[in-house]
C-alpha cells in the first residue's frame, strides 16, 4: 500500500504521542520535501513532530518529479506541502493521502485519490484495536487546538461505538 502525508495529520498526531499509528496503520508513509521541511526543518523546536518525523524509519522523503505540475497547482491557493503531497501522491499513484485541509481535499476528490484526514485515521485505528478509546483521543487533539465541530465528534463517536 503506497501512502502519502501531508504535514498536519503528522504534527497532529505527534502532538497527542500518537505518531506511531500511521505505522501500524499504513506500515510505511511517503513523504514529500515540502512536508518533511515544514515538520522538521521549518518546524518548532518544542513541537513533537519535529523529532518524531526526523527519528521514522518508516516515513520516507521522495522528491516530487514534476515541478510544472506543482507550480500548476500552486495557483490554487494551496500551500507547497499540500501541492507536493497531491503532486506525489498522483506520481507514485498512491493508495491514499492522508491529509486535513479542506483545499487539498477538493483537489483529491478531483483527481478521485483517496484521503482520509487525522479523525479518520483515529477512528481507523480504533476499529483495528489499536486504541481503546476514541472520544479520549478526540478531547487529546481538541487540546492540542485541533477544531471540529461537537456534531461531527458525536457522530464518529457513535459510529466507534462509544
Amino acid at each position: 500500500m503506497i501512502v502519502v502525508s501531508d504535514t498536519t495529520p503528522l504534527i497532529r498526531l505527534a502532538s497527542i504521542g500518537r505518531l506511531e499509528l500511521l505505522q501500524e496503520i499504513f506500515g510505511e508513509v511517503y513523504i514529500p520535501q515540502a512536508v518533511y521541511d515544514e515538520t522538521v526543518t521549518h518546524g518548532r523546536k518544542e513541537g513533537m513532530a519535529k523529532q518524531a518525523v526526523a527519528n521514522a524509519s518508516w516515513i520516507h522523503v521522495v522528491e516530487v518529479k514534476d515541478r510544472l505540475a506543482v507550480v500548476e497547482v500552486l495557483l490554487d491557493e494551496m500551500d507547497l506541502g499540500e501541492v507536493e503531497t497531491i503532486i506525489l501522491a498522483k506520481e507514485m499513484n498512491a493508495d491514499w493521502v492522508l491529509m486535513d485541509e479542506r483545499k487539498g481535499r477538493r483537489k483529491l476528490d478531483q483527481l478521485d485519490i483517496p484521503k482520509v484526514g487525522t479523525i479518520g485515521i483515529l477512528l481507523k485505528a480504533k476499529q483495528l484495536g489499536l486504541i481503546p478509546k476514541l472520544k479520549s483521543e478526540i478531547e487529546n487533539l481538541q487540546r492540542s487546538g485541533f477544531s471540529i465541530s461537537q456534531m461531527i465528534v458525536d457522530e464518529l463517536l457513535n459510529s466507534a461505538d462509544e
